[in-house]
């Protein structure tokens, strides 16, 4: 009985100690790895929400050894991911509380919550039902001297990379290690390389203002040869604008391809002051609003296919304000732009309003790692489609940590180089010209 008693108060008392060892881990996104090194075998994606238990008694050379919450997974985590909020590891750490009775009332069971700040705190959940433990191979495990939690904040910047060669076709099966990536001119430790077909979000945001009005049909045609290549995961809608108060959503996101090709036919022309950078601003946000996660693993392609003369009229918004938005958002823009009906003579305020949209549109698809073109003929959108199409199927996904770990807001430049590929073959890597780091 002695016997029985003795082994059922140490259960109540290793749960009441290993309740109050996990917090929730707030993360963007970071790894568990075999070995305390940046290029180490990823044993786990870490998530927002996950809980880890820190293992004290091995710290090694800036990395911290942990386990999951259930102890069934272990490995290494950088220790430059424990959130700078919190003012160091002791201010992270809930220490286990040896005099807390198994009979003490929930509310002396301090948890560490620190939910976003534009969210309210939520009341945390009730302590799990008791589950049945080992006392003797949990303490064997992890003592509760060498155990503490953490909460970690790390941030990861996900990159979506068209790798071309000399004669601007796609290059493909590479690896990890072809890859170079540079943010203000110093190389970055590349974390993950996806190869395998993303689910793709795209939206076909088409100028209906009467500048347009001889190519509508055909444009529509075009819209429908990217529509009908999309994947069964692949999403569209399609948004058509004429002035700031005229953006529509024709259709919104869905993966019904003749819902889609329904809301081309259905656009029609009209007159009005083209509001092309509230179009684009519009698009853009709720591109990257559709469906995004921050998990890791759920990972989407995103893009914007405009098509337009580049002539803006009448936006509220400025180009300044768009591009700060772009350099927020991860989502690339395609432009088809129909400029050669502008005006190379400078109008009344100084402006060749075709050299402008030019320079607009270039720097739309430069800033996004998207592409522009300039038909010179109706004829060539079906090819152009067909271009579109192939860049947006065939993208690699890379991710860095930056080492640079300021979450101060500022714009930081990327660029991406690749290994020359066989007999010096040069291979030209695209993508966004630069991030605005994350502000803690």
């Amino acid at each position: 009985m002695k016997i029985f008693i003795t082994a059922f108060l140490t259960l109540l008392f290793a749960f009441s100690v290993f309740a109050q060892q996990q917090t929730q881990v707030i993360v963007t996104s970071t790894f568990l790895r075999k070995e305390p090194k940046l290029n180490a075998e990823k044993v786990q994606t870490v998530q927002k929400g996950d809980k880890l238990i820190l293992k004290k008694s091995r710290d090694t050379n800036g990395w911290y050894f942990v386990s999951t919450a259930d102890r069934s997974v272990k490995g290494w985590i950088r220790k430059d991911t424990i959130s700078p909020a919190t003012g160091g590891v002791d201010s992270a750490i809930e220490k286990p509380q040896k005099n807390v009775s198994a009979a003490a009332p929930a509310s002396r069971i301090k948890q560490v919550v620190s939910p976003p700040p534009v969210k309210p705190v939520e009341t945390p959940s009730p302590l799990p039902a008791q589950p049945t433990v080992n006392p003797a191979s949990s303490a064997a495990d992890s003592p509760v001297e060498d155990e503490e939690v953490i909460r970690v904040d790390t941030e990861e910047v996900s990159l979506n990379v068209r790798v071309v060669d000399s004669n601007n076709r796609s290059v493909k099966n590479l690896n990890q290690s072809h890859f170079k990536i540079y943010e203000d001119d110093v190389l970055q430790p590349v974390t993950s390389l996806t190869t395998t077909e993303i689910p793709m979000i795209n939206a076909l945001v088409i100028d209906n203002s009467r500048s347009l009005r001889a190519q509508l049909k055909n444009i529509i045609e075009a819209g429908k040869i990217i529509v009908v290549t999309n994947r069964a995961t692949d999403e569209s809608a399609v948004i058509r604008f004429v002035g700031a108060d005229k953006i529509e959503v024709v259709q919104d996101f869905t993966l019904d391809k003749s819902s889609i090709i329904e809301g081309l036919d259905n656009l029609f022309v009209e007159g009005g002051q083209t509001a092309l950078v509230d179009a684009v601003y519009y698009a853009a946000r709720k591109i990257e609003q559709h469906q995004n996660s921050a998990q890791k693993d759920d990972v989407r392609l995103r893009a914007l296919i405009l098509v337009s003369d580049g002539d803006d009229r009448s936006s509220s918004y400025s180009e300044e304000q768009l591009f700060k938005l772009l350099r927020k958002a991860q989502v690339q823009i395609y432009a088809i732009g129909f400029i050669n009906n502008l005006s190379k003579e400078p109008d009344a305020n100084g402006i060749n309003r075709q050299e402008k949209a030019k320079v607009f549109l270039n720097r739309l698809a430069e800033e996004t790692g998207g592409k522009v073109y300039f038909p010179n003929s109706i004829d060539e959108l079906p090819q152009i489609a067909a271009d579109i199409s192939g860049e947006l199927h065939t993208q690699y996904l890379v991710s860095y940590t930056p080492t640079n770990e300021n979450r101060d807001g500022t714009f930081r430049k990327i660029k991406v180089v690749i290994d020359d590929g066989a007999n010096k073959g040069k291979r030209i890597a695209l993508t966004r010209a630069g991030r605005i780091s994350e502000v803690k």
